[in-house]
């Protein structure tokens, strides 16, 4: 986001988007949260900084698909809400981008705060806790590691003992559905496809 000032010298803290919404970084409001403008945004946002195979980028709107896809597959009978969480766990980015965990430890708190501020007003706006229960906390984080290592030995280069010491078990998903959610798509279908997926999420 570019540096800029308002009247006064005070630095901007908001982003204009593309449905018109300005939305406030240190203040965000439910009310300033568009599903069009997520989907937009996580389509085009790359995963592991671009450093991965294919003639696309490995979108984090894809990566959404997979870590809710996984979830699925280790919990079969959680609910619809459930698996919107898992949908929208990592939407924060669609406004502050995917910066990758080595960065993240070094810049240390400060970008938590406002990913949680983001994601709490995301929750609210889409009928979700803005706190989740830890269980549910955990089983996404769960299935978000299993996708990290998917992602790292199929598309960014990791070797298999490495990609396991770091994110740890394969979560071993049936091949078809590997393949599909493993081979990077152009943006509009990661876009489509996420906005396909929340509406089912949603219609229950």
């Amino acid at each position: 986001m570019a540096k800029a000032t308002v009247t006064g010298g005070t630095p901007r803290a908001w982003q204009r988007m593309l449905s018109g919404r300005r939305l406030d970084l240190l203040d965000p409001s439910p009310l300033d949260i568009e599903l069009a403008d997520i989907a937009h945004g996580l389509a085009r946002m790359a995963r592991w900084n671009g450093q991965t195979r294919g003639p696309h980028i490995f979108s984090v709107a894809q990566h959404s698909l997979l870590v809710e896809a996984i979830m699925r597959e280790q919990a079969p009978r959680v609910d619809d809400q459930f698996g919107l969480a898992a949908l929208l766990h990592d939407s924060p980015e669609y406004v502050i981008g995917d910066m990758i965990s080595p960065f993240k430890a070094v810049i240390g708190d400060a970008y938590k705060v406002v990913e949680h501020r983001l994601l709490a007003a995301i929750h609210i706006h889409f009928g979700l806790p803005a706190t989740l229960d830890p269980k549910m906390t955990k089983a996404i984080k769960n299935a978000d590691m299993g996708a990290a290592y998917l992602e790292a030995t199929r598309l960014a280069g990791f070797a298999e003992t490495e990609a396991k010491r770091l994110f740890g078990k394969d979560p071993c998903l049936d091949l078809e559905v590997e393949a599909d959610y493993l081979t990077p798509w152009s943006a509009s279908k990661a876009e489509k496809r996420f906005l396909a997926r929340f509406e089912a999420l949603i219609a229950g």
